[in-house]
């Protein structure tokens, strides 16, 4: 993965970084060489001069590789020396700058001119020169492609040719004339044989598992090992998928929904193929099939001209459901071979979305795929999607998923609901063929197009929520791609070395950061899975006025090392501010400001201890704060606190920490073993803007923000629980609220 840059555009160790911001990489190669902005008095006779130093001397990079020097020039005579060459020393190390940021800024380019004792302008045109340079060898690399698959189409034209020249009537056995057979009939037919070649040969492969004890093969490990990832999760309750261990609160989802049968495989893989196909067109058609939302930022599907293009599928919308359908398209910091593994590996698809998916579980591998990679992969899965509300109510779906390579470099992963197999009037959410498109780009980036498209009743949305959802911003494409975009930055930032120690602050060592943002992972994890109106929380409505409502639920926690054992409490109200989402976030993750909401401070004076950056906005970061209490017999406060942001949703987390463990944390220790109750802020759009507009634009619209807490009230898990504990915490929740109503509408004011 290319290194990331700090926020003032420096790379690596040139110059000073006080925090950490990944580029997103834009024209990534250049067409020509772009006209400069030159100085008035800069006179043209020397700006060729310079140009064509710089040009001769990136071509000549090689050779200065290889010996040549100036000295070698002069022994000739007889040729004039026209071009001054850089010495091997000053292309190599522009040649190092340029693996790590092709477009340096003025500032990254005086630098580098001081260092190598160059102009700034030939430090310009030498890195103007080298993505030419680099784009044609890239084309040429196309070339040579596109040269080989026009050999293999002719081959292949020159077969069928072949073939429908031998084709007979079915009815007499004679020859058949072509003429006899229309364009389309024909088109038709070679689509049908490739189709089914595909069908036997996925077939093939499941066909090993058939006749064998389903129990043998529930959750078989891809043949190549699964690269975990850098921010794994430690043991909290339990692993969300793989294995016996059942994750907190699936056994519902396992009660309801079992592995298929024998006789269900051949139809899966069927369905699975025609699902994939579906999935191409849908990520690369244009109108009439996608139309240009009222404002141009968004693709609507016509749903008429859906049901012609693709008239087979999973059958009709079922009565009183609403269709959702979505396409966003993003270019992310992960190579496309990393980003296949995290969605066919349930363990790390569920971290990364862990926002989206409140649990989820694979429940068959048909097949591992083959040649050693998850190309033909095929997997049975149950998910539950969320809102980060209790208002709310989750999706839960039973669906295939399928992984298949198209051409090198480009990957498609689909997902189709298999609610056929098992019909179900509890049934409230259908996944028609939905997933993404990954396509290599250079310097170890990926293209992504996602493809959301699902049939739902969402009868049970409440009003508050009911506009964000229809938008598509609380389940659709948009919110998938920006949250996979922001976690790849989260995950440069976790395997980044080059980070300034002055800004992580008392964490001291690249172990010491590992552990507190495996720390900040957990404790992101743990929130998001206790918000939600999912099936496996029993939430209680404590009196209250419509939206405004509490809802508490009780969970027991015994032997979790992750959590304090006891009773834990959890409370979560949701309600909507009239202020736009980034002023509330901003007010929020702030150190400066949480005394004027945050009850349990006390109001001690909060200071930031450590910080970690972790993406391109200044809000994606890990700190730990110290709480310095105004009263002098109480003991001063750790928290630790994730704050992230992407265009659809921004959360600010936070948990207590006890001072000892997180001195083990710091110094790279085990961080699962350090006990967490999360609490904290979901923030989204309030879906009255314009379609297009985002969290980070300044006039969004307001707010829908849910206040979520997790108390011990009582450390024996066997105690019952007391009245006075939800009354407690019933205030809490309710003093907060009042209080950040209280301070944002002074902010407005």
């Amino acid at each position: 993965m290319p290194s990331t840059i700090g926020r003032n555009g420096n790379v690596g160790g040139l110059g000073s970084s006080s925090g950490l911001t990944l580029s997103q990489p834009t024209n990534m190669m250049e067409g020509q060489l772009h006209p400069l902005d030159m100085t008035q008095n800069t006179s043209e006779s020397e700006i060729a001069r310079l140009r064509e130093e710089e040009f001769d001397s990136t071509k000549s990079g090689s050779e200065n590789h290889e010996g040549a020097s100036g000295d070698d020039q002069e022994q000739r005579p007889n040729k004039k020396k026209r071009y001054h060459r850089h010495t091997q020393h000053q292309i190599q190390e522009m040649e190092a700058f340029f693996k790590e940021c092709p477009h340096p800024d003025d500032k990254q380019r005086k630098e580098l001119s001081r260092e190598l004792g160059l102009e700034p302008l030939q430090v310009k045109f030498w890195f103007q020169n080298k993505r030419t340079q680099m784009k044609t060898q890239h084309e040429r690399h196309e070339n040579t492609q596109l040269r080989t698959e026009n050999e293999k189409l002719r081959a292949d034209n020159m077969r069928y040719r072949e073939a429908l020249s031998n084709a007979s009537c079915p009815n007499c056995g004679g020859p058949t004339a072509i003429g006899e057979m229309s364009f389309d009939e024909h088109h038709l037919r070679l689509e049908n044989a490739r189709l089914r070649e595909e069908i036997d040969r996925i077939s093939a492969i499941a066909a090993k598992y058939v006749g064998k004890p389903v129990v043998n093969y529930p959750l078989l490990s891809p043949p190549v090992p699964s690269r975990p990832l850098e921010l794994a999760v430690g043991n909290f309750g339990a692993q969300p998928g793989i294995g016996g261990g059942e994750m907190y609160g699936a056994a519902d989802l396992l009660r309801s929904i079992s592995a298929p049968t024998e006789a269900d495989k051949p139809m899966i893989i069927e369905l699975a193929v025609a699902a994939m196909e579906e999935l191409i067109r849908m990520a690369q058609m244009g109108e009439p099939l996608w139309m240009t939302s009222l404002d141009g930022t968004a693709a609507v599907l016509n749903e008429d001209e859906y049901v012609r293009t693709f008239p087979r599928g999973i059958g009709p919308k079922p009565t009183g459901f609403k269709c959702e359908a979505s396409r966003e398209t993003a270019v992310v910091i992960m190579n496309h071979i990393s980003l296949v593994e995290i969605l066919m590996d349930v363990n790390q698809w569920s971290t990364v979305f862990s926002g989206i998916v409140s649990r989820a579980m694979t429940l068959e591998v048909l097949s591992t795929g083959v040649a050693g990679n998850y190309n033909g992969a095929l997997q049975v899965m149950t998910a539950e999607f969320q809102v980060p509300s209790p208002l709310v109510p989750t999706r839960e779906s039973y669906y295939v998923r399928y992984c298949k390579q198209h051409g090198e470099g480009t990957w498609a992963v689909v997902d189709v609901s298999l609610d056929n197999l098992r019909p179900s009037p509890a049934v409230r959410c259908r996944r028609r063929p939905s997933g993404c498109l990954i396509q290599e780009m250079p310097n170890g980036y990926s293209k992504v197009t996602w493809v959301e498209h699902v049939e739902v009743d969402d009868r049970g949305v409440h009003n508050l929520y009911k506009q964000l959802v229809s938008t598509g911003n609380a389940f659709g494409a948009k919110r998938w791609v920006a949250t996979l975009d922001r976690q790849c930055e989260r995950l440069a930032s976790v395997m980044a070395t080059n980070i300034p120690t002055v800004e992580v602050g008392v964490i001291t060592n690249q172990d010491g950061r590992k552990s507190m943002l495996k720390l900040a992972e957990r404790m992101v994890i743990s929130f998001c899975a206790g918000v939600s109106a999912s099936t496996a929380h029993t939430w209680t409505t404590l009196s209250g006025t419509g939206a405004d409502d509490v809802r508490v639920m009780t969970r027991k926690s015994v032997d979790d090392p992750g959590r304090p054992p006891g009773i834990v409490l959890s409370a979560a109200t949701s309600f909507w501010l009239p202020v736009p989402p980034k002023r509330v976030f901003d007010f929020l993750r702030d150190e400066n400001t949480r005394s004027e909401w945050d009850i349990l401070s006390n109001g001690g004076v909060v200071q930031e201890m450590a910080h970690i950056a972790n993406g391109r906005d200044t809000g994606n970061c890990v700190s730990l704060l110290r709480v310095n209490s105004a009263n002098s017999s109480q003991s001063n406060m750790l928290i630790l606190q994730e704050s992230c942001t992407d265009p659809t949703a921004s959360f600010v987390i936070y948990a207590p920490v006890d001072i000892v463990a997180m001195n083990v944390v710091l110094n790279g220790g085990d961080p699962d073993y350090v006990a967490l109750l999360p609490s904290g802020f979901a923030i989204l759009p309030d879906g009255t803007s314009l379609h297009g507009a985002n969290i980070g634009e300044a006039a969004s619209g307001g707010s829908l923000l849910t206040v979520a807490f997790q108390i011990l009230v009582d450390s024996v898990p066997t105690a019952k629980l007391s009245l006075g504990s939800v009354a407690t915490v019933n205030n809490l929740i309710a003093c907060t609220v009042e209080r950040i109503k209280a301070s944002l509408s002074c902010e407005s004011a």
